[in-house]
This record gives structure tokens, C-alpha cells and sequence, in this order.
């Protein structure tokens, strides 16, 4: 009887994984429940292998970990963070996973809420647009391969070098020859 705050990714072969919240953020507590099982799923691609995480997840620093130690090339995000600030993060994690960010954010409108809604005057009180998106695809090295798309609904496209995750962890691999597993380890326990 548990809801969660859940993605799905589709595998080549027609098969997929599901990643579920590790860890409803704020209000999402009232209605998801922390993930129970399939903590890191990672997907095995031609381009290597894609992880993701929901939203805040991404603020956690060993969460982040357990994908890169994974080899994700790909680290997928669907989010509703339309602020600066997460700019900031998603290049960050791009260059400390050596990976690239697709970066999937929402598009949400003041007419977007149900007109039915009990609250509707709160709603009319809400700026046009309530989630201003921000899509984009990041490189391993945190340039923009595509710039954030903001206020408008979009699909966006990059090619993207998929020698550059490998590359990029010659002058850099915070979980290869960066790391000090003498002093500092990380245990994740995936059931």
C-alpha cells in the first residue's frame, strides 16, 4: 500500500529498471514512502552505463558515490529545481562523477492545477509559471551541451562523446586513482 516516488529506464533489450526515492524531500513525505529495494539500478546501454536519481537525491554526496562506483557515463535526473543554485549542483556532479548530467526538469504552469481544485484561490496567487524548468545536458568536464530551457516545453538533443567519461578520469577519478579506499570506504547495502 506504499507510493513511491519512482523512474523508470528502458533498457535496449526492451527490459527496464526502476529506481525508486531513496528519500522523500520535504512535503513528499506525506504521501511517498522511502525506497524499500533497487537502491542504484544501473542500466547497461551502448553508450555505456546510465544511472539516475530523483531530484534531491542528488544532494546526497554518498548516494552519488554508489553510482559512480557503478561506471555510470550517463547520470539521469528528473527534478523539479528551476533555481540557480541547482545549476551549480548538476555541473558538479558532472564533473566530480566524470559523467554526463541530463538534467530532465518540469514545466509547470499556474493553469496546469486542476480547476476544481478546493484551494483555488491559493492557486490564482501562484505565478504563471510554478515550475520554470531548466532542462539541459551537461558534459564531464560541466560545460552545457545544451543550455537550460526555461518557460517553455521542449525536447531536447545532443551528441554526446562518449569518450570523454573515460578521458576525463585520467586527470581525475574520484573513485579510481583519486581515492584513498585505505581511509575511506563507502558500504552500501543494496538488497
Amino acid at each position: 500500500g506504499t507510493l513511491y516516488n519512482s523512474n523508470v529506464i528502458f533498457e535496449p533489450n526492451g527490459s527496464y529498471k526502476v529506481h525508486r526515492k531513496l528519500k522523500p524531500t520535504g512535503s513528499e513525505r506525506v504521501v511517498w514512502g522511502d525506497a524499500n529495494k533497487d537502491y542504484f539500478p544501473v542500466t547497461e546501454t551502448p553508450w555505456g552505463p546510465i544511472g539516475s536519481m530523483i531530484c534531491w537525491e542528488s544532494y546526497m554526496p554518498l548516494a552519488r558515490v554508489a553510482l559512480y562506483q557503478k561506471g555510470i557515463t550517463i547520470y539521469i535526473s528528473p527534478n523539479t529545481n528551476d533555481n540557480p543554485e541547482w545549476q551549480a549542483t548538476i555541473q558538479h556532479i558532472a564533473i566530480e562523477g566524470k559523467c554526463f548530467f541530463v538534467n530532465a526538469d518540469m514545466i509547470i504552469r499556474r493553469s496546469s492545477y486542476p480547476s476544481d481544485l478546493c484551494e483555488r484561490n491559493i492557486v490564482s496567487e501562484l505565478p504563471e509559471f510554478v515550475c520554470r524548468g531548466g532542462s539541459c545536458i551537461i558534459d564531464p568536464y560541466g560545460h552545457y551541451l545544451t543550455k537550460p530551457v526555461w518557460d517553455e516545453e521542449t525536447i531536447i538533443y545532443a551528441e554526446l562523446d562518449m569518450s570523454l567519461p573515460a578521458a576525463c578520469k585520467m586527470e581525475h577519478d574520484a573513485i579510481g586513482h583519486y581515492a584513498r579506499p585505505d581511509i575511506l570506504e563507502l558500504k552500501v547495502n543494496e538488497k
